[in-house]
């Protein structure tokens, strides 16, 4: 009886640790805390556990694996599996999707800024450039134009901006350099501080960001209509992670894209912008609106020497920098 008992045991520790070799884990790298930026990858994680009865979980880490503008090394290397970050963070390393952080797109919406970018996403030239760091691009995290929130006196006029200090990354620190500001790039994360220091005068952010950053605890005054750009923040996975997948696990991850983005989406049209006026009415803060002549020589000033710049250097590294900003520009005007 003892034997058999023993036998029983045996096999049922062994089913147990079969089991539990079964089970895939992967560790997503994020950076500040949950919030509507966030929100596809939470769903993604959630449907992922759903379709696999728990036998594929994303562990998501809110600053514990990497810093945010280190999270493409990590990929590269195998720290994590999935992380987000942004390509303005270091545009060098990810130049061929900086295209999607030009001044004055023209973007109108977060579903077609998710159609854009996904089409950019799957171009061979893009492919190629992130597997230089052994990653492949899953998904956009979609965000509507950047507007700026700052301290000390209101700039009424496009002239104000002239000498002043402003977190702006990518296109729009581009932009905001073409008007006279003084663009300075920094981590979300260390925004508010440097607010609140005078380091910077203003910040620009999409809406969610101003509330989960703090940058409207210390505003003055909020710009309804700059609209200079916004930034491309990606979700990434390391592709030997995503070769080493079942077929059942990968089809799992990949075919619940759709769906946390589109969960995204209304959510940040729904939930966000509902929450933000009210928000900026209980700080009493004031709203700028520009002239459609202001915002036209903006414009102006920025939008085509901006995107000549990017052509001209991305064509010197290799790129097909020209056909990339015409896959845009089309997308754009369709």
């Amino acid at each position: 009886m003892k034997k058999l008992l023993g036998r029983t045991a045996v096999a049922a520790l062994s089913l147990a640790f079969a089991t539990e070799a079964m089970a895939t884990e992967w560790n997503v790298s994020l950076w500040g805390k949950r919030r509507a930026f966030t929100e596809h990858v939470e769903k993604l994680a959630e449907l992922v556990s759903e379709k696999t009865n728990g036998e594929f979980t994303l562990n998501i880490s809110y600053g514990g694996l990497s810093k945010n503008k280190e999270n493409l090394d990590g990929i590269s290397i195998g720290a994590f599996e999935m992380a987000q970050f942004c390509a303005g963070y270091h545009a060098d390393k990810n130049p061929s999707i900086t295209v999607l952080e030009l001044p004055f797109l023209g973007v109108s919406s977060l579903e077609q800024e998710r159609e854009i970018s996904m089409a950019v996403y799957q171009h061979p030239a893009v492919v190629e450039d992130l597997a230089r760091w052994n990653a492949t691009l899953l998904m956009p995290s979609p965000l509507p134009q950047y507007n700026l929130v700052g301290v000390g006196d209101a700039p009424h006029t496009l002239a104000d901006y002239k000498g002043m200090s402003v977190r702006a990354t990518g296109g729009i620190g581009k932009a905001m350099a073409a008007i006279g500001a003084v663009p300075t790039s920094m981590s979300a994360t260390e925004v508010r501080q440097a607010l609140d220091s005078g380091v910077v005068q203003a910040v620009a952010f999409a809406p969610h960001a101003h509330m989960s950053f703090g940058t409207i605890e210390t505003g003055k005054w909020w710009t309804t209509n700059l609209n200079p750009g916004t930034v491309n923040c990606p979700v990434v996975v390391n592709t030997d992670a995503l070769d080493s997948l079942s077929d059942a696990e990968r089809e799992a991850l990949l075919g619940s894209v759709d769906e946390a983005l589109d969960y995204y989406i209304e959510s940040y049209n729904t939930k966000t912008m509902a929450a933000w006026g009210p928000a900026l009415d209980e700080r009493g803060i004031e709203r700028i609106t520009y002239t459609d002549e202001e915002l036209a020589a903006f414009k102006e000033a920025a939008a085509a020497p901006a995107a000549a710049a990017w052509i001209e250097e991305n064509t010197a590294r290799g790129l097909p920098a020209q056909e990339l900003y015409d896959l845009v520009t089309g997308l754009v005007a369709k």
